[in-house]
């Protein structure tokens, strides 16, 4: 479980930088050029999208790389993750596959134990 945990949470995180990407850059581009916002939408938050475009596929990287030795750690950081590419972008065709690896990733991090070990992680 925690080998899976890890490469949900990076191809995840890797797909999620794309989105980020381009979330960011629409925040830019509509808050630099007026008309671009005016003829395809003025974000509500472009602060926090902006925010959201950068952490998010940093936690997911992050807990997926640490899932082997601390996966309790790296299951709690992809959740966040998840949370942050759903509340800035929404579930849409664009972010389904993003927030559905890393919150799986982060289900079977915070799922995963030692098999040698009596308790996972408490």
């Amino acid at each position: 479980m925690r080998n899976a945990a890890g490469m949900l949470g990076i191809i995840g995180g890797l797909i999620g930088i794309v989105v980020g990407m381009f979330g960011f850059g629409y925040a830019e581009l509509s808050e630099r050029h007026a008309e671009v916002g005016e003829v395809f939408g003025f974000l509500e938050n472009p602060g926090f999208i902006r925010f959201a475009s950068f952490i998010a596929p940093l936690l997911a990287i992050a807990g997926g790389a640490m899932a082997k030795s601390r996966a309790l750690w790296g299951g709690i950081l992809m959740l966040v993750s998840a949370f942050f590419f759903y509340s800035a972008f929404g579930f849409n065709v664009g972010t389904m596959f993003p927030i559905g690896f890393v919150a799986l990733g982060g289900i079977l991090g915070i799922a995963a134990g030692k098999p040698d070990e009596p308790k996972a992680h408490f």
